[in-house]
């Protein structure tokens, strides 16, 4: 089956308790998991940047309801395209608290490439790179 990846960052509602988006979490695993979507959201505290990978149908029925949520606003899409394998298989949602300039480095790294680098470069890591190192910590969780 194809996989196809989408990445955005967006700004968050002013105020967003991270309870909320615990809630908002649960809520997008649930329905990622019946849609075959797996993914991972990454929050400063006032921005987010989400990946999301899975079937074509499943992605655009996940990215519908995250162009309407009221969670956030100026959603910038940073990448879509196929991808050969899932980079974060583990959850069908997941958020991290990251620090700002964490987040300020994955949203600007290359997003033209959903490929991750063979030779693990650190003067230019890919977008799926610095969100893998920032979820590194957390899969055995």
């Amino acid at each position: 089956m194809a996989l196809l990846a989408l990445a955005y960052a967006s700004k968050a509602i002013e105020g967003l308790p991270d309870g909320k988006i615990d809630q908002l979490t649960r809520d997008a695993s649930s329905f990622n998991a019946m849609a075959g979507v797996t993914g991972l959201l990454v929050f400063d505290g006032a921005r987010f940047l989400q990946y999301v990978e899975g079937p074509e149908d499943g992605i655009e029925a996940v990215y519908s309801r995250i162009r309407f949520a009221k969670s956030h606003s100026d959603l910038v899409e940073l990448a879509r395209g196929r991808v050969s394998k899932r980079r974060f298989p583990y959850w069908s949602m997941r958020w991290i608290p990251v620090e700002e300039a964490a987040l300020r480095e994955a949203m600007f790294s290359d997003w033209t490439s959903f490929a991750q680098r063979q030779h693990r470069s650190r003067a230019q890591p890919t977008g799926v790179d610095r969100l893998s190192e920032l979820a590194a910590p957390y899969i055995a969780l």
